[in-house]
């Protein structure tokens, strides 16, 4: 027997499983929405059958099939170790997205235009340029000589 990750990684189970979200469905209702033939459809439900994500009840002359939780019980509870990953990371995105948000709601003259370009004069003093830099001799102040 397939895994239910083997399961629901063919592609046509996944549409099947998606149309039964929302409502039960008869094999000709599934065929029509999907457009597969009749055969290909059934092959699928039987196989979502005995993996236990479907069942069905009989209704005249149709057999409705609808979901069953545990199956995918099992695959939240796998999952849910990758949700703490998730999280961490949608977290983060969502902080992004408000600073981007509230620095879009400043107005614009509270927006600096363009960076301040870097200084150039040669008059900034010692104090100023901080501790581990040389005094520059090239900077004449007023009265003051080269």
């Amino acid at each position: 027997m397939e895994s239910v990750f083997e399961i629901v990684a063919e592609p046509n189970r996944r549409a099947i499983l998606s149309l039964l979200v929302s409502s039960e469905q008869s094999v000709g209702e599934i065929e029509r929405q999907l457009r597969m033939s009749q055969p290909a459809v059934s092959k699928h439900l039987r196989v979502l059958r005995e993996a236990g994500f479907v069942e069905s009840t009989v209704d005249a002359q149709r057999r409705l099939y609808r979901l069953k939780a545990e199956p995918f019980q099992e695959l939240d509870a796998w999952l849910n170790q990758f949700r703490r990953f998730w999280s961490a990371h949608i977290d983060a995105l969502e902080r992004h997205l408000d600073r981007m948000d509230r620095e879009a709601e400043q107005p614009k003259s509270a927006k600096p235009t363009t960076r301040p370009k870097p200084r150039t004069d040669s008059r900034v003093s010692q104090k100023q340029r901080g501790p581990g830099h040389p005094p520059s001799n090239t900077g004449a102040h007023k009265g003051e000589k080269k």
